[in-house]
């Protein structure tokens, strides 16, 4: 009886319907059945379910409707209550396989009535495991069922459905043919996913037939925050413009639900000011109305309160306060303070020269100039925000202040601008001691010393704000002095004080020297990087108007300097994540003098999709790198960098941005190999992973001393404030290793300043917000940087060693304070540990493994997250980072 059936006909053989089965014929499309078991392998129980179904399949053949409707029932019945484990098929679902074909036949031939639509529903179900690859039976026979509850016949029946209609929608829009039948199954669709715990699903279904708006009215307080989660981390893999509308449904959402501190965040990220202004005016609460400052002040957002979003006057200066960044120095130093740090360290603390054998400790005469000046920075770097050091800050009774000068004077000319400047560094944040300090050097005859207290002045107020905006009002007049150096040291003032701010006055005062032929190029260079620092990502016209003449006006001889370069990075600044709105910016520069032309084309690209993700820039940073040419071309350093500014912003694009690195330095020109290093630093800044630790140690011994010098400065920023002990032990290796060779052992030196960035409670990255918000002033200053030292020797390594400033942008307490509804601060036990990506999955699983319980304020080290370990205060933001305002839990008993 158990011979092969033949392929055609569909009938199981030793069953009692072979006889009429045989006798119709099924499409010869249907796939071969299996053999079935021999009926001697199936348990009881089975061969009665087996004959049972059979009996069944012969019942609906027949002519009597309600036989048929009997047997369809029974069959229904049989298939919704069987079971399955994860891996195999159903019982009913698997003997009725060789009668799919037949009942197939049997549906075309019945007249339309209820019957055979209950038939369709049977049929859509069995397609589950039967119609073949593309056909979309089960969605066919779906549309032509009975339109009952759909989550009846289990998970498994609705998500292929899904899949289904996504083709069909695919199909459909292409031909252009009618879709609601299609939307009534996704609304039915959608709302099982929601009710049953598969947010991810119903929203990848939605953003398969793009109607993403369907959402908002299907979540509910329960799912909202696991379905924003979703939103929100699928849109760095979004190409544009899915990604913002994504983020556009998760702001709505979270607005619905009263999320407001995530709906400003995500406000943030769209760049949005509508849309936080709108968060301001819904919330009445005016406690988490400070909560928001503390966010925004955070991003270094410039942010002016109108009455609409606070009406009492009072109330609105203490916020527009937060927003200013005016409690910064205190909430850093009580940091401090609490992990007892506050003593003063000087460079000999960081050089450690005691752990080196004997010849490096002799060789430290050589070039004492330089040594000095590396001190500075080590200096102002290590003790940066602590308001004291022992070098330039030294107290009055050292013979009234002849300390702090007299360290002043160990460095000669340009030296003695870094150094001045340096003294703004201590004094981060702190504006009105860190003016009145920096007084007295503005009387000084010497020029250097007075371009150092105007750059010093920029420093002081980076990142913070001031109703009577001093910086401006000091450095104005310098503006268009003579001397070349206090007018940098002004001009990079105002950028450093102002970035970010849009502000119109630095505009009118800074655009004119753009157009001055007379200004020296490097002049020309710093106003076209302040002013890009100032409107960054703001897309001026007017700036970008007054930087593109003053590069067709150079000649041409000029255009091959360092300093040209720097040009039409100011311009990439205008438009730094703005992506397409770069792209009439980008035609003009095709027009440029061919020296400088495909060099500005990659900034500009490289700048409009920092932070982006976009694969296909990626690809197209690396399609440069791939050429090979007699000499050197400049462009191919800023298309490395591109790698990294645009795969910095996530884990995975990262990972395999790091992996082209390492090609691109085995088989790339000179000029490529020293761009590596940089590129590297800037995807692992402050974050110093182990692999891309050992690659910069390897390259920082290399033949070409370019990439040694790049890949010693890539160390100190990937360790920027960490302390890192392996990096440190590195480093001070080299300091032997290189101790006669001035330039490479003030890289050394300037990279152990980094790594001991703040004594450990700084870091350089742009990205808070777990990751999620990228600081676009901290951006900047980080890529000027890296630009800079594209070309060592000229810039960093000549008279524009200042140019490390720029790093003050994006400094940052790395830090976690928690502070009561007074705002001071209040210590209360939280759980630090490694964060752990939990979108998307089953129930409430931890969002943070091996934690340790401190007390705060406490540090936060790369990709570390924090949680409150009592129940008795609630945070005012789900992101504990930075200052968070805890809430007493109304609900809160004590247990004793």
């Amino acid at each position: 009886m158990s011979k092969t059936p033949d392929p055609n006909s569909t009938g199981a053989s030793g069953s009692k319907s072979n006889r009429e089965e045989a006798t119709i014929k099924v499409p010869s499309k249907d796939p071969k059945k299996k053999d079935d078991k021999k009926d001697e392998d199936l348990s009881e129980e089975d061969l009665a379910l087996k004959q049972q179904l059979e009996l069944y399949v012969e019942k609906v053949q027949d002519a009597d409707a309600g036989l048929q409707k009997v047997a369809l029932e029974s069959m229904r019945q049989e298939i919704r209550t069987a079971t399955s484990s994860m891996t195999s098929v159903p019982k009913p679902l698997k003997f009725l396989r060789p009668h799919y074909g037949t009942l197939k036949g049997n549906y075309e031939k019945m007249p339309d009535s209820d019957v055979k639509k209950l038939l369709a529903d049977i049929l859509s179900v069995l397609a589950l495991t039967m119609s073949a690859e593309g056909e979309r039976e089960s969605l066919k026979y779906r549309l032509l069922g009975s339109q009952g509850d759909i989550g009846s016949w289990g998970h498994e029946y609705v998500r292929n459905l899904a899949g289904e209609i996504s083709q069909e929608y695919g199909k459909r829009q292409s031909e252009e043919a009618p879709i609601d039948d299609l939307m009534e199954l996704v609304q039915q669709i959608v709302a099982f996913h929601m009710k049953h715990n598969a947010e991810p699903e119903a929203v990848d279904l939605l953003m398969e037939v793009e109607d993403l708006d369907l959402l908002v009215e299907h979540v509910d307080s329960t799912n909202y925050k696991r379905t924003c989660s979703y939103l929100t981390s699928s849109a760095k893999y979004l190409p544009g413009p899915d990604d913002m509308l994504v983020l556009d449904i998760a702001y709505t959402i979270y607005m619905k639900f009263e999320e407001y501190p995530s709906a400003l965040v995500t406000a943030l990220y769209l760049d949005n000011t509508q849309y936080v202004k709108q968060v301001f005016t819904s919330c009445d609460d005016l406690l988490r109305k400070k909560q928001f400052c503390y966010i925004l002040a955070r991003h270094g957002q410039t942010f002016e309160l109108d009455t609409e979003m606070c009406a009492e006057d009072e109330e609105r200066e203490r916020l527009q306060e937060i927003i200013n960044n005016t409690k910064l120095s205190e909430g850093y130093l009580t940091l401090a303070r609490d992990i007892e740090v506050m003593e003063a360290k000087t460079p000999e603390d960081i050089y450690k020269p005691h752990l080196l054998d004997g010849r490096a400790s002799a060789g430290a005469s050589v070039d004492s100039a330089r040594q000095n000046l590396a001190s500075t920075f080590v200096n102002a770097f290590v003790n940066a925000g602590f308001g004291q050091d022992k070098l330039m800050t030294v107290p009055s009774e050292a013979s009234s202040g002849a300390a702090s000068t007299s360290w002043l004077f160990k460095n000669k000319e340009h030296g003695k601008a870094s150094a001045a400047a340096s003294l703004g560094m201590i004094l981060l944040w702190d504006v009105d001691s860190g003016l009145a300090q920096l007084d007295k050097y503005f009387h000084s005859t010497d020029t250097h010393v007075i371009a150092g207290a105007l750059l010093g002045v920029g420093i002081v107020n980076c990142g913070i704000k001031n109703e009577c905006d001093p910086a401006l009002a000091l450095l104005a007049e310098y503006i268009d002095k003579e001397d070349p150096s206090i007018r940098i040291g002004a001009i990079m003032g105002l950028g450093l004080a102002y970035a970010g701010s849009q502000n119109e006055q630095i505009r009118d005062k800074l655009t004119p020297i753009l157009g001055d032929s007379k200004a020296s190029l490097d002049v020309l260079a710093f106003t076209a990087i302040s002013l890009g620092l100032v409107y960054v990502g703001s897309c001026n016209e007017e700036i970008a108007q007054a930087i593109i003449f003053a590069l067709m006006e150079r000649i041409e001889s000029e255009l091959g300097e360092p300093f040209a370069r720097l040009l039409p990075l100011g311009l990439g600044l205008l438009y730094l994540g703005k992506q397409e709105s770069v792209e009439a910016t980008a035609e003009v520069s095709k027009t440029f003098n061919e020296k400088i032309r495909k060099h500005c084309d990659m900034t500009l690209l490289s700048c409009a999709y920092a932070g982006t993700g976009n694969v296909l820039k990626v690809q197209h940073f690396l399609g440069q790198c791939a050429q090979h040419f007699e000499k050197g071309e400049t462009f191919q350093g800023p298309s490395v960098l591109g790698i990294a500014m645009v795969a910095m912003a996530e884990e995975l694009g990262l990972e395999m941005a790091i992996r082209s690195l390492e090609h691109l330095l085995q088989y790339g020109e000179q000029n490529i190999r020293r761009a590596v290093p940089l590129a590297l630093a800037l995807l692992c800044i402050s974050n110093p992973k182990v692999n891309v630790m050992d690659t910069l140690s390897r390259l920082s011994h290399d033949s070409d001393s370019e990439v040694a010098m790049a890949a010693i400065v890539s160390l100190g920023l990937i360790g920027a404030g960490t302390n890192n002990a392996r990096i440190a032990g590195m480093l001070r290796n080299l300091s032997s290793y290189y101790y006669k060779e001035a330039n490479l052992l003030f890289c050394v030196r300037i990279a152990q300043g980094l790594v001991h960035l703040g004594k450990g409670l700084l870091t350089l990255s742009p990205y808070h917000s777990e990751h999620f918000l990228l600081s676009p002033t901290a951006l900047a200053g980080l890529v000027t940087l890296l630009y800079a030292c594209l070309d060592m020797k000229a810039i960093v390594l000549g008279k524009y060693h200042y140019i490390l400033y720029f790093l003050t942008l994006a400094m940052q307490p790395r830090m976690l304070l928690t502070v009561d509804e007074n705002l001071k601060p209040l210590s209360v036990p939280v759980r630090v540990g490694q964060a752990v990506d939990v979108v998307g999955q089953a129930g409430r699983p931890k969002t943070i493994t091996g934690f340790q319980t401190h007390s705060t304020p406490v540090l936060l080290a790369a990709g570390d997250r924090a949680e409150l370990a009592t129940e008795k205060y609630t945070p005012l933001s789900p992101i504990l980072e930075g200052f968070v305002i805890l809430k007493e839990n109304p609900d809160y008993r004590d247990d004793q």
